[in-house]
């Protein structure tokens, strides 16, 4: 678990630092422009992040699964060994689904405007300015929806569903709360992702707006990986008690 908790931190960093370095050089110098080719990559690393966010989350439903539903054949399941098969695996997905999209991005012209309506370079804002054909482009994004973030949502909720059975057959109801407090966390995060990313993709059209899109946006963008560590970190007791200890310094700080 901890091997996942450590790419999904690294994953974490990278959103931030695709989007956000280049962001705050445009607000302090006001110089909103980008490279073309600087778009193309910004592109290419984010649906990078997303992809693999995806699957590095359904992979660790399966890693509670596997520790609750099997717990005997859980070191056997999930060895050292097959724990790295997965997180290359998820991996390479990650690097290589963002390469055709990138690609077919790259030979679109863009002869009516310049101008993205977003705060970083993204395939809807890039599709609303071209005077290519993006028939070919937009039924590439269809499918990989479908394959990438509808098959692993319902990979993730196939998981939960036999967790929820598992632990509901547990008679202790010390048990019952012992074992669903191990997929609160992870849980948690998943709700908030796929939450932020069907409120940013998947809003009906009429409703859409710029101003919409960028606050969505931020929400999985900045939101996400910023609440993670505090939602994995608060389950662990000297966090917890050093949280305590802090707060209590500071109240006695400003008393005295």
């Amino acid at each position: 678990m901890y091997m996942f908790l450590g790419n999904l931190s690294f994953l974490d960093i990278s959103y931030s630092s695709t989007i956000f370095p280049k962001l705050l050089h445009m607000v302090y110098t006001q110089q909103k422009t980008i490279s073309f080719t600087g778009c193309i990559i910004q592109l290419y690393f984010f649906i990078l992040c997303v992809c693999t966010e995806f699957f590095l989350l359904t992979i660790m439903a399966y890693d509670r699964y596997v520790a609750i539903c099997y717990p005997l054949h859980y070191t056997l399941r999930m060895s050292l060994k097959h724990c790295v098969r997965l997180i290359a695996g998820v991996w390479t997905v990650g690097f290589l689904d963002p390469l055709v999209f990138s690609l077919l991005t790259a030979n679109l012209s863009f002869c009516s405007s310049h101008h993205i309506d977003h705060f970083y370079c993204d395939l809807i804002p890039l599709l609303k300015i071209t005077c290519s054909d993006t028939s070919t482009l937009e039924s590439l994004i269809y499918v990989n929806s479908i394959g990438v973030g509808v098959n692993t949502f319902a990979l993730v909720s196939f998981s939960y569903v036999f967790i929820i059975h598992t632990i509901f057959k547990i008679r202790s109801s010390q048990g019952r709360q012992k074992a669903f407090s191990t997929c609160t966390s992870h849980l948690t995060c998943v709700i908030i992702f796929y939450g932020t990313v069907i409120g940013s993709y998947l809003r009906p059209l009429g409703l859409s707006s710029p101003l919409q899109d960028s606050f969505f946006a931020l929400l999985y963008i900045a939101l996400v990986p910023m609440l993670n560590p505090f939602i994995y970190t608060l389950k662990n007791n000297e966090f917890k008690d050093n949280l305590k200890k802090s707060g209590t310094r500071i109240v006695f700080l400003l008393i005295g």
